[in-house]
């Protein structure tokens, strides 16, 4: 990612934080503009952010920098990347990075951790691979309806984990995947992926993420969400690319 202004702190500073501590930080901290990055469709801002003697980057996305969207009418995609990221957080896999909806300089929006990503990895070879972390996002990313899930939204780390991220189009109480991650489609879904699909239906249904959800999407959204992860735990198999709409985003990259 580019911004138009020389990064004022780099990511090196979030070595060794959990995501609690991140995550708070994230809430309380001050935040200072940096930079736009300027590849970003919406406005997207790269950010220093500093409280209690810690300090980390981060991009800020303010909602009132979103464009509308004519097929995502309801709500506002700061929200959706949170509720991603709260389904990431459920999962266990950590595949969305520490985010959180807060104020901001241009007012209230979502605030991701900033994560450098390997810059010695290969993309289009990652996006062929079957990395067990690949497969747990495309499994995520079943849940979520991610309907743009590029490989330049994969954020490969050179000890082997994968963060994902841009989730604002995801969510849609209509089926709109698309993705580059394909491998899997229609082959049975592992253990471990069932088990964590039996344990986000009980937290839809009557756990912590099913209120988080509520607060963030709207009804319909959340109880498609809850219709996807017992699609998934019925047929125990990857889904198959729709014959419907295009399968894979574009740019793929």
């Amino acid at each position: 990612m580019s911004a138009e202004s020389e990064p004022a702190l780099s990511a090196a500073p979030t070595a060794g934080m959990d995501d609690e501590t991140a995550l708070r930080l994230l809430r309380e901290g001050h935040l200072e503009i940096a930079g736009r990055l300027v590849e970003a469709t919406n406005m997207t801002l790269y950010c220093s952010i500093r409280h209690g003697g810690l300090a980390a980057a981060c991009v800020y996305k303010p909602v009132r920098g979103e464009r509308p969207l004519w097929d995502f009418p309801d709500g506002t995609l700061a929200a959706r990347e949170v509720a991603a990221f709260e389904v990431s957080a459920a999962t266990g896999w950590r595949i969305v990075p520490p985010t959180v909806y807060r104020d901001g300089p241009f007012g209230p929006g979502m605030c991701q951790l900033w994560v450098d990503a390997d810059p010695e990895a290969d993309l289009m070879a990652l996006i062929r691979g079957r990395q067990p972390a690949l497969r747990r996002m495309a499994v995520f990313d079943a849940v979520i309806n991610n309907a743009d899930r590029k490989g330049g939204h994969l954020l490969p780390l050179p000890d082997g984990h994968v963060y994902g991220v841009d989730h604002g189009v995801c969510f849609s109480a209509d089926d709109k995947l698309r993705t580059v991650l394909w491998q899997w489609r229609g082959k049975p879904l592992s253990r471990e992926a069932m088990n964590v699909l039996a344990r986000l239906e009980r937290d839809l249904e009557q756990g912590r993420l099913g209120r988080r959800l509520r607060e963030l999407l709207t009804l319909a959204e959340v109880e498609a969400t809850w219709v996807r992860v017992r699609r998934l735990l019925d047929t125990g198999l990857h889904p198959l690319p729709s014959q419907d709409w295009p399968a894979i985003p574009w740019p793929p990259i």
